[in-house]
């Protein structure tokens, strides 16, 4: 009676069976910090007595949100990071010029598979349910915990199941669906819940698409979403993963809280306004809503694909000249790809200004801030008050279709009117 997570949290905790509710004592299989985060975590680690992680393999190091360093404090957080990966002997340590966003770069890397626990001290470390991982944010304590001892107490959550059926229509992306079931159930309607995606529709989503949609299962509330492995996941891990591992299905009668079916045909391209992203309006809703900046990138949209539909719709234009359009590949390898391809070349002529991949503008770090009553249209994760600048600005979440699309309007538009 089992969901695909509470199997993985079972066989972690060498148990038969967990239940809803139930604690327990997981190994881990991978554990990340980045520069925000990780100087925390490693200041605690420095507190518990032991002088070694558990494991050199199976930590996960990322400088990513203010690099490069942007100024003096965050210069001395990622010198903090190096000297404790180069002291540790930390095997995945990604420096500026090979890495990239981390929730993009790890499965790049193959670093995260079917089954496996990971914990990040980074609350979108939830992406990697994309490839049938049991993936959840936690604190830089328990982060520093699991660096040294490898394993980490969690509570067996509950689950959500979401059946999704039919075929998205075109310039319908992963990024439109998971702000429809966001606006659909709240931004606490999976508080602490594993939201499980299933269906036939999964076989039209591409691994991007998972990504984005595990990725803002935190935005839901979730503990972690999850996607059953098939086919299209097993070929992008081909290439990538060396370790063994197991893939996971729920039990016929597993116990979910609720069970929600999305007919992803009838779904339309989606906008969050602010200032949650469960303020959500389909595109013909919106209205004549003008912008003063356009962000394309982030852990949820830096992706090649995401990319491509943005190229696809900006080639041979112009973006508008009273917006400025920032453009960040995930990775130093999606950006080699996007610039083999000529999507940078066409990004430039545009008018766009390309970034070297960083966290950047979805925080409010750099690359992007806002002034006092700017808007921006993002394909970031969060539009909270003051999330990318003033607490006089305002942030609208949107896929890059959408973004890419606006960026030539100077509005907010859909798509299929370009």
């Amino acid at each position: 009676m089992m969901t695909m997570t509470q199997k993985i949290l079972a066989k972690a905790a060498g148990l038969k069976s967990v239940k809803a509710g139930q604690l327990i004592e997981a190994k881990l299989d991978l554990l990340l910090a980045n520069d925000i985060t990780g100087p925390v975590a490693i200041n605690e680690f420095n507190k518990i007595g032991v002088t070694d992680v558990f494991d050199k393999a199976k930590i996960v190091l990322v400088p990513d949100h203010f690099v490069p360093n942007k100024d003096i404090k965050s210069a001395e957080n990622s010198k903090q990071l190096r000297e404790f990966a180069k002291g540790q002997g930390v095997i995945n340590y990604f420096e500026v010029g090979e890495m990239g966003i981390e929730h993009c770069l790890l499965p790049e890397k193959g670093l995260v598979y079917p089954g496996s626990v990971v914990i990040g001290a980074d609350s979108h470390t939830c992406t990697y349910g994309a490839v049938g991982a049991f993936s959840t944010g936690v604190g830089s304590t328990d982060l520093a915990c699991g660096m040294a001892v490898g394993s980490t107490w969690f509570k067996a959550p509950a689950a959500i199941k979401f059946v999704l059926k039919g075929e998205p229509p075109k310039w319908v992306s992963g990024k439109d669906i998971i702000l429809h079931i966001i606006g659909m159930i709240g931004v606490d309607g999976a508080l602490y819940k594993s939201m499980e995606f299933v269906g036939d529709g999964i076989k039209y989503l591409s691994m991007d698409d998972r990504f984005t949609i595990s990725n803002m299962a935190i935005e839901a509330g979730g503990k972690n979403g999850i996607f059953e492995v098939d086919e299209i996941c097993l070929s992008y891990l081909k290439d990538r993963v060396t370790n063994e591992f197991e893939t996971f299905t729920a039990d016929e009668d597993a116990v979910y809280d609720m069970v929600y079916e999305i007919d992803l045909s009838q779904l339309k391209p989606t906008v969050a306004f602010p200032h949650l992203p469960d303020n959500t309006k389909t595109i013909d809703e919106v209205g004549d809503v003008p912008i003063d900046q356009v962000i394309i990138g982030s852990c949820t949209n830096g992706r090649l694909e995401d990319l491509r539909v943005a190229y696809e719709i900006m080639r041979g234009k112009k973006v508008d000249n009273r917006l400025r359009v920032i453009i960040i590949p995930g990775t130093q390898q999606i950006y080699l790809d996007a610039l083999k391809l000529g999507y940078i070349e066409e990004f430039i002529k545009a008018g766009a200004v390309v970034s070297t991949p960083t966290c950047g503008p979805c925080l409010g770090g750099y690359m992007g801030i806002l002034a006092k009553g700017e808007r921006a249209l993002s394909t970031t994760n969060r539009n909270f008050v003051g999330r990318m600048g003033h607490t006089e600005s305002e942030v609208y979440l949107c896929s890059p279709a959408v973004a890419a699309a606006s960026a030539l309007t100077g509005k907010i538009t859909g798509p299929g009117l370009i």
